[in-house]
């Protein structure tokens, strides 16, 4: 069966574009969320078995939300999407429980190496 994932960014430009990426790659996109409230709401509502989540995003940034996600599930499976020259940002939410990062531009091996491993 297809892994459920749920697919957070600001911009639908950068969820579409990884959307494209994992449906064309086997895995069923149940959501998007555009910003970190939405994202802890549909986390809630889909249980996705992976996350993508963008780190800079109005509302609630995406370490936040990750820290909520964790709080009501402590195995959810994070995969932090950043821009470069995020690293500290990155070293944050792998302490806060992400299980990786992905950089942006995406590079579609990456993305899918990294959501496999992810959910290993």
């Amino acid at each position: 069966m297809a892994k459920k994932v749920l697919i957070v960014d600001d911009a639908a430009f950068m969820r579409m574009m990884i959307k494209d990426i994992l449906s064309k790659n086997g895995f069923d996109v149940v959501g998007e969320a555009a910003d970190g409230v939405q994202a802890v709401e549909k986390y809630q509502e889909l249980t996705p078995d992976l996350v993508t989540m963008d780190i800079t995003m109005p509302e609630k940034d995406g370490i936040a939300a990750l820290k909520e996600i964790k709080a009501i599930n402590s195995n959810a499976i994070v995969i932090m999407c950043s821009a470069m020259g995020q690293q500290a940002m990155v070293i944050d939410a792998i302490q806060a429980g992400a299980k990786d990062f992905i950089v942006k531009p995406f590079q579609a091996e990456r993305v899918i190496e990294a959501i496999q491993k992810a959910l290993d």
